[in-house]
């Protein structure tokens, strides 16, 4: 456990959360466009996160795996056991809707096992962040750190994940994607009414479907569409730090990084393993 690793990542989070609310917030910007040439506002807001985070990451000796860097060789990413794996502005269409519902999501990933993660809500100013060994938090309303602020004292401001009381009992609640609700889905909703009594769907945009499952106020969340692995790998890490686990669906191992294939297959989260 690198207690500064988590710390430098939180820091990097919120500096890049800043970065793109100045975007989101500019009333001059064009968000019916979503892929315009560099003058883009998504694009611009992608751009000004990544290089904030790769500027703050670069004081550990880590490389960085992100969209931005998807086409560095296999060869050379072979011999990255300990990296970095980030999206540094998650929830492309809840961006261009503005419904706020998009994230910062940094991970580092041991032997394609993700130990820690941090992801941030610039909207709503909530931080989630975790480490296998610490555990997983929420801290809400924080924008930025202070100068005498320590990983510590988050912890000591943040609420520990599960929350104990996040599960609304006798209702299974299925989270699915706000923008990817499609027939295989649909199809495994229909599964679980067949099981249970009274079934919920809820519906959330980008990483925060993994931070309901690690909250504990989600049974599971069944991902029956393309994702990469930078959608993943930080709210995965918080998922397993609060006791949860994000397994491949057709082989029940769980999802792992810095694959050859960037492309995650098809997966289902759980709030508690062996649930």
């Amino acid at each position: 456990m690198d207690k500064n690793r988590l710390f430098v990542a939180i820091q990097a989070s919120l500096k890049a959360g800043a970065a793109i609310m100045e975007v989101y917030t500019d009333p001059n910007a064009d968000f019916e466009v979503e892929r315009k040439a560099d003058n883009s506002p998504l694009t611009i807001a992608d751009r000004k996160s990544h290089q904030i985070i790769v500027q703050e990451l670069s004081a550990l000796p880590y490389p960085v795996l992100s969209e931005e860097g998807k086409e560095i060789p296999v060869a050379e990413r072979r011999g990255w056991n300990e990296l970095w794996v980030v999206d540094p502005l998650d929830g492309t269409k809840e961006f261009i809707k503005r419904n706020g519902e998009f994230t910062v999501n940094i991970a580092f990933v041991k032997d394609g096992r993700p130990e820690a993660g941090v992801i941030y809500i610039p909207v709503r100013e909530e931080l989630y962040f975790a480490d296998e060994v610490l555990g997983a938090y929420k801290l809400e309303h924080v924008a930025r750190l202070n100068p005498e602020d320590t990983l510590e004292s988050l912890i000591g401001r943040a609420q520990r994940l599960p929350y104990p009381d996040g599960r609304t009992y006798g209702t299974f609640v299925v989270v699915a994607s706000r923008s990817h609700l499609n027939a295989e889905t649909e199809h495994f909703i229909d599964e679980m009414k067949k099981k249970y009594a009274e079934v919920q769907t809820v519906s959330k945009g980008s990483s925060l479907k993994l931070c309901l499952i690690a909250e504990g106020k989600a049974d599971v969340y069944p991902r029956f569409a393309p994702t990469m692995e930078w959608d993943t790998a930080a709210g995965h890490a918080i998922v397993r730090a609060a006791g949860g686990e994000v397994y491949q669906a057709e082989t029940n191992l769980p999802l792992r990084y810095n694959k050859e294939d960037l492309l995650n297959p098809w997966f289902i989260a759980y709030p508690c393993i062996g649930r």
